[in-house]
């Protein structure tokens, strides 16, 4: 399969399987996650790995009710130990490379047959009592992980390119 047919496969998955996630299959999961590039190769992503039912029904109180995330097998606290560093384009770099390795993680995920959800619907200060995360960490997203219910396919409305991509300046399209 290619990078473009896992792509094309990835879906949020809202339902899940009650079938645990293998090691090996997590330990690609977040190996993905590793191998993701960072600003300046910080490396400031960290993450807290759930499995116990009871804190996973806890956590998806702390997201707003979100039912499903309890259901999920595995939830991921996607979190970054940052020093706030600005890139030079003005933004800083922690929450992009958090989603650059959660995105790494769904990839992966969707190869293997497993199903994901990015969940940033959730209350900070829940989610770092109940997982123990210090206040200096950020906590950038949950990530659901686990066997869809339904695995087909989805067909996803997305825009045309020439909606989103202009060349060689604003306004001009392909």
């Amino acid at each position: 399969m290619s990078v473009l047919d896992v792509i094309r496969l990835r879906k949020s998955v809202r339902s899940y399987l009650d079938r645990p996630v293998e090691e090996d299959e997590l330990a690609q999961v977040l190996e993905a996650a590793r191998l993701a590039p960072s600003a300046s190769n910080r490396q400031e992503w960290r993450f807290v790995v759930v499995t116990d039912p009871s804190v996973r029904n806890a956590l998806a109180d702390a997201a707003s009710g979100q039912r499903f995330v309890a259901q999920a097998p595995v939830v991921i606290a996607c979190c970054a130990d940052t020093d706030n560093h600005i890139m030079a384009c003005g933004e800083p770099c922690y929450p992009i490379d958090v989603a650059i390795a959660v995105d790494h993680m769904t990839l992966v995920a969707a190869e293997l047959g497993l199903g994901t959800c990015w969940i940033g619907a959730f209350r900070q200060e829940p989610v770092r009592q109940l997982l123990g995360i210090p206040q200096n960490i950020r906590i950038v997203e949950l990530l659901t992980l686990g066997y869809p219910a339904d695995p087909s396919q989805v067909r996803k409305k997305r825009l045309s390119i020439d909606d989103f991509v202009h060349r060689e300046s604003w306004g001009r399209g392909l």
